[in-house]
């Protein structure tokens, strides 16, 4: 498994923090070829000047600029498709995620040769400074709804894990294919035996933007969770 990886990373009004999250970037991953897609889901604040911005600079930038109806994984999905590598990396834009574990994610991704690593954040725990009890409490019982399906994670709901971009191909007929938990969509949906492994991170709270959560996304959820439960039942 060659050491080149995709980053795929959906935003929308973002533009306080797409230069600090480059920065982080470039500084932790050094000795892996790799290149930075950003996902703009028709921003309406200055996040297009700025990824323009970075694309004069940087050859491996390589920004997408969406006029569609906004939504997360349709996003994701635009960045895939436009990547080079096999080996993709989906992260939030809003610093959640932290850069610093990109490395160990890929390192764990290939030293066990897995089909997806995922950046799995201290839930059951309760230490998680950027996540609302609210949504932590919801994870958890999202968690257990997961297990039903014999998910090996403990966070399914992770905005921050590395797959391989032949799963997306090869099961791209499968997908609920809308709403904001991509990996969710990824390991429920996907009609073969995916090869999972967690790593443990830290959840940064937000800087400089706020929480996409909206009752339009929350509806989304419930509409995929309700499909997802009887597709399963009726297989």
């Amino acid at each position: 498994m060659q050491d080149k990886l995709s980053l795929v990373i959906p935003i929308l009004n973002e533009e306080k923090n797409i230069l600090p999250l480059t920065k982080k970037i470039i500084q932790n991953l050094k000795k892996i070829k790799y290149e930075i897609i950003f996902v703009d889901d028709s921003s309406i604040d200055n996040s297009r000047l700025k990824l323009k911005a970075l694309k004069k600079k940087y050859k491996f930038f390589r920004p997408i600029f969406r006029n569609k109806k906004q939504d997360l994984t349709q996003s994701c999905f635009d960045g895939i498709r436009r990547s080079k590598f096999e080996n993709i990396l989906i992260m939030d834009g809003d610093l959640q995620h932290d850069p610093k574990y990109i490395k160990k994610m890929f390192k764990v991704y290939k030293k066990y040769n897995l089909d997806i690593v995922i950046g799995s954040r201290k839930l059951l725990s309760g230490k998680n400074q950027g996540l609302s009890e609210l949504r932590r409490f919801a994870s958890i019982i999202l968690i257990y709804f997961f297990r039903i399906f014999k998910i090996k994670t403990n966070d399914p709901m992770s905005g921050f894990f590395i797959f391989r971009k032949e799963i997306y191909y090869k099961n791209k007929n499968f997908f609920f294919g809308k709403g904001f938990k991509i990996l969710a969509d990824l390991l429920i949906n996907s009609n073969q035996n995916l090869q999972t492994k967690d790593v443990t991170i830290d959840f940064n709270r937000r800087y400089d933007s706020e929480s996409k959560m909206s009752l339009r996304v929350l509806l989304i959820l419930i509409q995929f969770y309700l499909l997802t439960f009887v597709k399963k039942i009726f297989k």
